[in-house]
Order: structure tokens, then sequence, then C-alpha cells
């Protein structure tokens, strides 16, 4: 920690202070002072715009302006985009700077802050952060959700807003052009696709129609759901659940991924999946869509809808809608994806931190009106005005050809620290068609519980890391071998759940049910 004279703070203080901060009620300290920090997160390895800590973030000039302290970027890894590798050269490193944050910090924090790596903030917490004590007051079970096995927690997690995050998305104008309604149930949705296959909906008199596609190959894996199977229990990728009798498996290890991996790789065999679902990458929905060949996705709403009005002039007709999920094989919608109320994003205080006080009370700042507004619309007045008590966006950032959270991102909003996101700031720039959506999915009883993760001590740790990578690198291998037509996932079945276990797979649902019973009870 550094102060600095007042002069060159003064010097360095801009425009865009908002008059209504000039009280400075929010101010934390009495000398302008300088905080270090550790920011690594895939879209920038440093504090910065861009990552680069010399062009500084509209949203920290505020912060600085209003709190009195600055900060200044000590971020390890800018070679990397792999946080996680950013992370372990930062404690090999062992000289932290106060503030380490950004992506997936959640399970080296709690590895390695019972061992006086980083500040437990419990007390902290209660007695100098009152508006991050009353979130957790106000959200029963969050603060156990990242608690590390000592039963301290020490990271300020980025807390999303909001429920539904993806939804099932359907060519409105491909169904007309067929006669067809929209699907309601699996053996629906297969018909579906098989005329999106076979009768030309895009006119074109050729076969190149592609029933499914996705952006993220994971994706693929959400058909699961249709066979009653899961594809993950979290907003994460390939992760663990808890099962009906309060177990926490993997997905990848039960019976009915067998029988729904099987149909999906008929699916795929028979063309109603992206063939290059593994290789095409994220720009695919642009493509699939731009070239009027794509018909159904899992994706999100606010992004998703967005193409309606993009492509009207390029597409004739083109109308790409949310639809209810279909029903399952048992008769069952699930909607398996929503938004985490916790991520394991965020940050936390380092032992380096001259005053851990200080640094707590900054992580607050966040969390008042203020600094809640600035992380998730940027700064009053540049970005968007107070208008009838709401904050809205202006014109110019809700019309931009950039998408309005990109945009966010380079004002230093919306990115990885510690805080409480307003899902207002997202509702507006969602289209109609997605508004109506989140309505028809509200309606219906879609969603399921997440699975909020364990944190483990020293020895379970130990013992899921030597274990769960390579369970983990195995399963996936298989799970794309066997939909590309490389073995048969039903023949294979015991040998796959043998190995499994000659792989330490009952191993790592040991401690992952133990540490599960010590934190949840």
């Amino acid at each position: 920690m550094r102060k600095l004279p007042l002069s060159l703070v003064m010097l360095a203080t801009t425009a865009m202070t908002a008059p209504a901060f000039a009280d400075g009620h929010l101010q934390i300290v009495d000398e302008p002072t300088e905080l270090t920090i550790h920011m690594h997160w895939p879209r920038a390895q440093g504090y910065g715009v861009g990552g680069d800590a010399s062009q500084i973030y509209p949203v920290e000039q505020a912060a600085r302006d209003m709190t009195g302290i600055s900060l200044i970027d000590e971020t390890f890894g800018k070679n990397t985009t792999d946080s996680a590798e950013a992370m372990n050269l930062l404690i090999a490193a062992g000289d932290m700077p106060d503030i380490v944050g950004g992506h997936l910090i959640q399970q080296p924090v709690n590895e390695y802050g019972p061992q006086g790596a980083f500040v437990p903030l419990n007390d902290l917490v209660a007695e100098h952060a009152p508006n991050i004590q009353a979130f957790w007051d106000s959200h029963p079970g969050l603060q156990e959700a990242i608690s590390a096995y000592d039963g301290n927690y020490y990271y300020i997690p980025y807390l999303p807003d909001g429920e539904f995050g993806r939804a099932w998305y359907i060519r409105q104008d491909w169904l007309d052009a067929l006669g067809l309604e929209q699907p309601q149930n699996v053996d629906e949705l297969y018909e579906v696709m098989v005329a999106f296959r076979d009768q030309d909906p895009n006119g074109n008199g050729l076969a190149d129609e592609v029933p499914y596609f996705a952006r993220q190959w994971e994706e693929v894996n959400r058909l699961l759901t249709l066979w009653d199977a899961r594809s993950s229990g979290s907003d994460t990728y390939h992760d663990f659940y808890v099962n009906e009798a309060g177990q926490v498996v993997h997905p990848y290890a039960q019976d009915a991924y067998m029988v729904g991996l099987s149909n999906i790789a008929k699916w795929y065999e028979e063309g109603l999946i992206d063939a290059e679902i593994f290789t095409r990458g994220s720009s695919s929905r642009d493509y699939l869509l731009g070239e009027n060949l794509g018909g159904i996705t899992h994706d999100w709403f606010a992004s998703t809808s967005g193409y309606n009005a993009a492509l009207a002039d390029k597409v004739e007709g083109f109308n790409f809608v949310p639809f209810l999920p279909p029903a399952s094989v048992s008769g069952v919608r699930m909607e398996e994806h929503r938004r985490i109320p916790i991520k394991p994003d965020g940050w936390a205080i380092s032992y380096a931190a001259a005053d851990p006080v200080t640094v707590v009370k900054y992580f607050d700042f966040w969390f008042t009106e203020e600094g809640r507004l600035l992380s998730n619309f940027g700064v009053e007045g540049r970005t968007w005005d107070m208008v009838d008590g709401e904050p809205v966006y202006k014109p110019e950032v809700l019309n931009s050809d950039q998408a309005v959270n990109s945009q966010m991102y380079l004002e230093g909003a919306q990115i990885q620290r510690g805080y409480w996101q307003d899902y207002r700031y997202e509702w507006q720039w969602t289209a109609e068609a997605a508004r109506e959506g989140i309505e028809l999915y509200s309606a219906n009883d879609l969603l399921v519980d997440q699975f909020l993760g364990v944190a483990f001590n020293e020895d379970e740790q130990a013992i899921y890391d030597r274990y769960w990578p390579s369970l983990r690198t195995y399963m996936l291998e298989r799970n794309q071998a066997w939909i590309l037509g490389s073995g048969d996932v039903e023949a294979d079945w015991d040998d796959y759940i043998e190995t499994l276990n000659d792989m330490g797979y009952q191993v790592v649902l040991d401690v992952m049910n133990s540490a599960y019973a010590r934190q949840y009870g």
C-alpha cells in the first residue's frame, strides 16, 4: 500500500467525476492511497483497458475520485490467457500484491487461504464492510458456499443477477415454411430436425441446412437432458451435480448418460447435428445464421435474439425465437442452464496487504449503491444517465455495432472483480423476442438446483488434484469419440465404468461427498 501526494492525485483527476459524489461520503482514506492488484481474466491479462495498465479504465478513475484509493496493476502471467497458470505463477513467486483477483480464483484461494496466503474475511466484513454483510444476510447460504474447509471465506465473489441465461432457439420462419409446429417433446424435435435436413426450409435448392448447431461444442451435450441425463450441475460445463439421493455424482458416469449419448451419436451420424460441432467454434452462430443455414441452437437469451434485427435485411423473413425445452422421454421439461448465484471469480486480500481493513472497506465500496452502479453500467454521464430513478444507457451505447457487454469491459464495468451484478444492465439490450422468451420460461417450472461447489481440506485437495484432471480428460475424450462414431457407448459402457474406477473415480466421489456433507450439512 502506497500513499500519494494530494497534488498528484488532483492532477490525475478527470472531468468524468460525477457531481453527485462531490460530497465525499464515499471517501475511504484521509490521504490518497495506492493498492496493488493482480487481475487476470479471459478478456484481459492485467488491470487496465485491454489488460494495458497504462490505459486506466474510466470506472477505475471514477472509483479513485470517489474513494481516494487507486489500484495499481501488478498482474502475473501477462503472457498467458490461462488464469489458472497465472495464479500458479503468482503463488510460486510468493511476493503478492495487496489484492488478487480475476478468473477462477476460488479454488486456489480456498486452498492457500488457510495456509496463510490470503486473509480470512469473516470478521473483517462483519466489522468493516456493512454493505457486503447486508448482502450475505439477505442471501442465506451463499457465504457458506464459498467458504474454505476451515469455515472461513477468503474472497468476495462476482455475484451474477437474474435467473435465466441460455434457452432453446428455433427458426420459426423455417417452421412456417414447412407448415410445422414448434416441437414439444424429444420425438417431435427429432421429426422437426429431419424436416429441416430434408425439406429445404431455406429454399435454395441445396441440402445445406444444419438442424442443430452451437457456438460451444459442449452445448451438444445439452441434448442429454432429452433422455433424462445431465451434462452439468452448474453453469460450468461438465460439472458434478447432486442427485435425488443427495449424493454428489458426475453426469458422465450415469446410466442415463449412456442412453442419451447413444442417441446423440445417432443424430450426429444422421446429419442432424452440425458436422463441425467440435471445430467450428464461437463464430458458428454468426456464420450459420448469417448464411441462412442454422435451424436450432441452445444459447444466451439476449445475444441470440439480437439476430432478428441484425439479419432482417440479409435473410428475408428471418425469425429466430426461443421455445420451451422439449419434454424428455419421461415427460420432463428441463432448462439445465441457469445463472449461478456465485462465481468462482472475484478478488481476495493477500497476506502482503499492510492494511486489510482499508482493502475490505474498498471492497465494500463496490456494494454501495454508487459502487454497484459504477461496476455495472460504467460512469454516469459517460455511458448512462439516471432517468426517473433508473440507470439508462445512452443511445450511442445501445445502438453501437459493438455489444453492450463488450463496451462495458473496455470501460472497466462488468469485469471479474468482486461485485454484485445488476440485471437491469442486460435487460436494456435484450430484444423483445428474448424478453418474451424469458417470461415464457419464467411461467414454467424449468430450472434445476445448482451445485455450488465444495471446499476441500488439504488431504482432500491432494486426492482431487491427483485423480480428477486425468479422469475429466478421459471422460471428454470418450464423449467426443462416441459422438463422432469411434466406438459404441452402449457396447463400451462396462469397460468405460471399470476404467473410471481404476483411475480413481470413486475416490474422488468420496472426497467430494465428505466435503459436501461438512460444508452443507
